[in-house]
């Protein structure tokens, strides 16, 4: 039986590193095993924020990959302050008080000249290729991811001269995703903004999400269906590792400015003042970007002498962390818009062996997973006595050689089981 071919356009690929690249590179992995053929359109010359060479040895040589130049204002914008550039391009935006003029002033340009984000110029040309592409390799079905979701535009275009079959995935929501207001879009750029949402979101044959938070937010927008499929986690190589002998307490990835568990960083304050052991066991591990305001939060609060600020790493040494490490963090900001938000990281966080410390919203996504599957905690901003009561409870099974989880249903989030779930759509 011929396999299914189906275009997949993205702009996040390997050697991309980040969480962006995980969903389709997975996918994509796993497609061929269901009779699918995937063809995958990116960007030749991309400029992206993180680097991770260790991904492209997932990427199968029987894989068709087409690149197309992309021109990417970050470089131009890099001529004005090459800080602000890649601490933008990263999606790294300092408090509004702290800002620079030129980062305002660059805030301002992208939010409100490009439009949907800066990849826009990418749009119109590829399309133009990949009308010839379609012709050739008799294409009828068309994926497209964002963000950028500007990606987004091609499929439009692509849906509007051809007819194709289109599926837009959408990794997190457009104009309702938390750093869009900090992007000091005028009342003009925010229709626009929503046009185009609206636009792709009816446009579309089949939309995909990540979280039922984003289904029901869609859902108010389109009529057309959507389906839920969530990240998940991989089969990952055997890591040589040897668990801390310190508490460590982890949080792998960026952990940006607006998530800061004050809650969580006075817990562990009051803690270490009342417990000695404690305190000598006690170790903070940051993996990944981390904002200068939750580092002032540890100082403030005498804990700059616990915490460890590894940096980025590549996903193989993530995971690595993640099994050393006695709790691991899970940070998400406190507000409406993020309730739907479910970082890619939670499950690998699940399969990990080691108890989760999630602090957000309320009525998240997330708490659902975790509550569900049995491998942790969600606590709320406002949350301080329980929370300090858990780490505690996770200290003493520690001593005690006990700190386990005892994880329920973790299957159908594996890799191959939502890719499986995909092919039905296709």
């Amino acid at each position: 039986m011929n396999k299914k071919k189906v275009l997949i356009i993205t702009y996040y690929w390997p050697p991309a590193g980040g969480p962006g690249v995980q969903r389709w590179l997975k996918f994509v992995k796993y497609l061929p095993e269901f009779n699918v053929e995937p063809i995958v359109f990116i960007p030749e010359n991309p400029n992206y924020p993180l680097i991770d060479n260790s991904l492209k040895s997932e990427v199968s040589d029987d894989i068709t990959i087409i690149k197309y130049p992309i021109k990417e204002p970050y470089r131009v914008a890099g001529i004005l302050s090459k800080k602000s550039s890649q601490t933008m391009s990263k999606g790294v935006i300092s408090e509004e008080k702290k800002q620079s003029f030129i980062e305002k002033f660059m805030l301002f340009i992208r939010g409100n000249f490009f439009i949907p984000d800066a990849r826009i110029s990418w749009v119109k040309p590829s399309a133009n290729v990949l009308l010839e592409i379609i012709e050739k390799e008799k294409i009828d079905t068309l994926i497209t991811t964002g963000p950028p979701h500007s990606v987004h535009l091609i499929g439009l275009r692509l849906k509007e001269k051809r007819g194709l079959r289109w599926l837009a995935d959408f990794r997190d929501p457009w104009t309702s995703i938390g750093y869009h207001k900090q992007l000091r879009i005028t009342k003009n750029a925010e229709r626009k903004h929503k046009k185009l949402e609206n636009c792709v979101l009816n446009s579309a044959d089949q939309l995909l999400v990540t979280s039922n938070n984003t289904k029901s937010e869609f859902r108010k927008i389109t009529n057309r269906p959507i389906e839920v499929i969530t990240n998940g986690y991989d089969d990952e190589p055997v890591i040589d590792f040897e668990k801390d002998k310190k508490f460590t307490i982890a949080h792998i990835g960026s952990l940006l400015s607006k998530r800061n568990p004050m809650n969580l960083w006075k817990a562990l304050s009051e803690l270490v003042k009342e417990n000695h052991e404690f305190a000598k066991d006690l170790q903070i591990r940051f993996v990944g970007v981390v904002g200068e305001n939750i580092l002032e939060s540890l100082r403030d609060l005498n804990l700059s002498d616990y915490f460890d600020d590894i940096g980025y790493v590549s996903h193989n040494q993530s995971i690595m962390y993640q099994k050393k490490s006695q709790l691991l963090l899970l940070i998400e900001i406190d507000s409406e818009e993020t309730k739907s938000i479910i970082p890619g990281k939670l499950f690998e966080y699940m399969v990990s062996g080691r108890p989760i410390i999630s602090i957000g919203p309320k009525d998240t996504d997330v708490e659902k997973i975790i509550k569900e599957t049995n491998t942790g905690n969600h606590f709320y901003y406002d949350d301080y006595e329980s929370l300090k009561s858990i780490i505690l409870e996770h200290y003493k099974a520690f001593k005690n050689d006990e700190l386990e989880t005892y994880p329920i249903g973790l299957q159908k989030y594996h890799r191959k089981s939502l890719t499986h779930s995909l092919s039905k759509l296709l």
